[in-house]
């Protein structure tokens, strides 16, 4: 019965893996079409959304399963409420990426991204690359210090966001109210991708140590 507990345990874990991996795909395609105005790019990151949601039905239901079956106590109780959390925010990630991919295909087949904005976005996808790709490693192999850098890189997508405040509210901005609102949306959504990343590696690192992550700063 253990022993088939830790399979159950080690399926859930890759369900997670693949999640991670998934969203950040979603997230570098998403970019892509942002940025180079790619149609195509941006159909696939929509279309392959219900990939990442499915993940995550999948993952409720074997955590639903073993709670049930299993009974878990102390640690493996935790590794159970951690998968639910950290599916959640996955779940959430990949939707953001299908935001910024929405907003992309609506603007085609010009580029949603005006050039002056285009290194600011360039450098909060490149934030959320490397979130996401550490997320996939901690769940992959559970490594605390992987964990709590998640905080650091939020710090670093906050400044991004706050600048790119700075250029929308600028008395030189030549773009109108329209591609205003659309900046304001996408840097949300990149912000809030962070956010849910940092989440998630809270809750690993809790499921690793039992203590509270550090906070940056």
């Amino acid at each position: 019965m253990r022993d088939e507990f830790r399979a159950d345990l080690h399926l859930v874990s890759q369900l997670l893996v693949d999640m991670a991996e998934g969203v950040r795909s979603a997230m570098r395609q998403a970019t892509r079409a942002l940025l180079t105005a790619d149609r195509q790019a941006a159909e696939t990151v929509i279309e392959r959304d219900a990939e990442i949601d499915d993940l995550y039905r999948h993952v409720e239901e074997r955590v639903c399963d073993l709670l049930a079956r299993q009974a878990p106590v102390a640690s493996d109780l935790r590794a159970m409420i951690t998968a639910l959390h950290v599916a959640a925010d996955l779940e959430r990630m990949g939707d953001l990426a299908d935001h910024v991919a929405k907003t992309a295909l609506r603007r085609h087949p010009s580029p949603a991204v005006p050039a002056e904005l285009r290194q600011i976005f360039t450098d909060m996808a490149s934030i959320a690359d490397r979130m996401a790709e550490k997320i996939a490693s901690v769940l992959a192999k559970p490594d605390a210090d992987i964990a709590a850098e998640l905080d650091r890189d939020d710090d670093a997508m906050d400044e991004l966001h706050k600048h790119l405040f700075g250029v929308l509210l600028g008395e030189d901005w030549p773009y109108g109210v329209e591609t205003a609102i659309d900046a304001t949306q996408l840097g949300r959504f990149y912000e809030r991708f962070a956010d849910h990343a940092v989440n998630a590696g809270e809750h690993v690192f809790y499921l690793i140590t039992g203590e509270q992550a550090p906070t940056a700063g």
